[in-house]
């Protein structure tokens, strides 16, 4: 079946029985799950007021704040890592964009990840300027991480001290630069099953190599700690398979809220549309162990992607 990247197709597909909608989005589906895992390499203090995070200096949260992390520890971590499954791994660092001193820091971070045999390096550092995606680049960096987060149409709604745009550019440079990319979205901030799917459109034309989906943990103190009830399991699984079917050769990837899901339906997703997990915990919410993990695809008889 062919990719359908019509907006009306897909709402009409959206809107289809659920078993039928999944069992279409099966067709593009694989039998590999593929773990990845990250460091929180610094957190906290960051300057944007996107209304779901807890980093933000806008909110008052119980948010730790911490500086960069050294070389050794991101080794330390991403070892660890490995010995879990997961060969892809990712520095993350709070904030808009690096400063000039934490970006030469973050470059030496992933320059000592990539020192590690069988551990393909990946990071999230924010918005990029052209200099630093091609310095990036230049480090061995494999993969960039760098969410839409909504639809274009929403984004006013969920931050408004930078633009949809801005991430859209970012995306963009590690294309340019021959980083694989990987771009994804928050679920349940307010966004219509429309904006849904406009989210998945505009997927499609990024291309990115994976597309981590997170389901909004409301966070005490932020804009959007009452934003609980505004998706359901039923209207995840729905849009995590027009993801699929609009987004047929990327890799939907669980990550943060996942947990939000049932144990059942986390495994009806990693059959029908899901074929990535970030294992363990994510920035400010917990996860899965990676053993937890290990047994899910056991038992789903899929198989765990190795480097």
């Amino acid at each position: 079946m062919e990719a359908v990247l019509d907006k009306q197709q897909l709402i009409d597909l959206y809107n289809k029985d659920l078993d039928e909608l999944l069992e279409i989005s099966s067709k593009y589906m694989s039998n590999n799950i593929e773990f990845c895992s990250l460091v929180n390499a610094r957190n906290g203090k960051c300057s944007q007021n996107c209304r779901y995070c807890a980093q933000s200096s806008h909110y008052r949260t119980d948010i730790e704040d911490y500086p960069l992390i050294s070389v050794e520890e991101a080794k330390k971590a991403a070892i660890e890592s490995k010995s879990h499954g997961a060969f892809r791994f990712a520095v993350v660092t709070s904030g808009k964009s690096p400063d000039e001193e934490d970006f030469d820091k973050v470059v030496n971070l992933i320059k000592g990840v990539n020192e590690i045999d069988g551990v393909r390096s990946c990071a999230s550092i924010g918005i990029l300027t052209e200099e630093q995606a091609k310095a990036l680049a230049d480090a061995g960096l494999k993969r960039f991480h760098h969410n839409i987060n909504t639809s274009e149409s929403y984004y006013p709604s969920v931050c408004t001290t930078h633009t949809w745009q801005d991430r859209l550019n970012t995306c963009k440079l590690v294309k340019k630069y021959g980083m694989e990319l990987c771009c994804g979205v928050i679920l349940g901030m307010g966004e219509s099953v429309e904006q849904r799917v406009e989210m998945a459109l505009e997927l499609a034309e990024i291309q990115p190599e994976s597309i981590p989906i997170n389901i909004l943990m409301p966070i005490e103190g932020t804009p959007f700690e009452g934003y609980l009830d505004k998706i359901d399991e039923e209207n995840v699984l729905r849009t995590l398979a027009i993801f699929k079917i609009a987004n047929p050769k990327s890799v939907l990837r669980f990550c943060g809220g996942r947990m939000r899901l049932s144990e059942e339906k986390q495994e009806l997703a990693l059959r029908t549309c899901v074929e990535g997990i970030l294992t363990g915990n994510y920035l400010t919410t917990t996860g899965k162990t990676p053993e937890e993990d290990i047994k899910t695809v056991e038992k789903l008889g899929k198989n765990l992607l190795e480097n």
